[in-house]
């Protein structure tokens, strides 16, 4: 039991969690030409149902900031001339909140001089960001285009066609042109990732029972 007991406590250095929920084994390196950064809301951290440091770990050519309130200088390099677009709905999400303005399809041409801004968060958390960020306001905005639906299966959505940060994230990459071989392993492990937390709650519903082995 003792053994048990230090292994669920112990950390994997690489995907901050416990050992025994540890999910490199899901992690699918990928080379991308476009940039992601991922802007993780802060109570996101600990959210073990989250998928955003799956996908920054997958993705080679990406960065993970973590926060509410981000400066402009955290994302945007100094004398930086990439074109960087919001991965998010072309609408306002509502009121105080200014117009995108239009991405022009000319900047798509080129990934390599693409960066992509993911929001990682609930949707409530998620326009919070937007509204306490002018900057990101100011970003052209990339909506996405029918998609699959979700199998997040181990987190609930509001409507069918919300999908978790790395889903979201994939489909906008197949989107922009990005080698779908690369992506649909990233989503395959993905979906080990999935089946692993599902597994992982049944696992301790049953020691939680009277007579269970926990």
């Amino acid at each position: 039991m003792d053994t048990l007991v230090a292994l669920r406590r112990a950390m994997c250095p690489r995907c901050l969690r416990a050992q025994s929920t540890c999910i490199c084994a899901w992690i699918v390196p990928l080379a991308t030409a476009v940039e992601v950064v991922i802007l993780q809301h802060r109570l996101e951290v600990n959210n073990a149902k989250g998928s955003a440091r799956l996908l920054h770990l997958g993705l080679q050519n990406s960065r993970m900031l973590t926060g509410e309130v981000f400066s402009a200088t955290q994302w945007l390099p100094p004398d930086d001339d990439k074109c960087t677009v919001l991965l998010y709905p072309a609408s306002p999400a509502g009121a105080g909140l200014v117009a995108p303005p239009t991405l022009q399809p000319q900047a798509l041409t080129d990934l390599t001089q693409l960066r992509v801004i993911v929001l990682d968060g609930t949707w409530r958390k998620s326009r919070k960001m937007l509204y306490l960020n002018p900057a990101l306001q100011n970003l052209p905005r990339l909506g996405l285009q029918t998609t699959p639906p979700s199998q997040y299966r181990i987190r609930k959505a509001q409507r069918d066609d919300q999908l978790s940060t790395l889903e979201a994230t994939c489909h906008a990459l197949l989107q922009l042109g990005e080698p779908a071989l690369g992506l649909q392993r990233l989503l395959d492990g993905f979906d080990g990732f999935v089946a692993q937390h599902a597994a992982t709650q049944i696992d301790r519903s049953e020691r939680a029972r009277p007579g269970g082995s926990g």
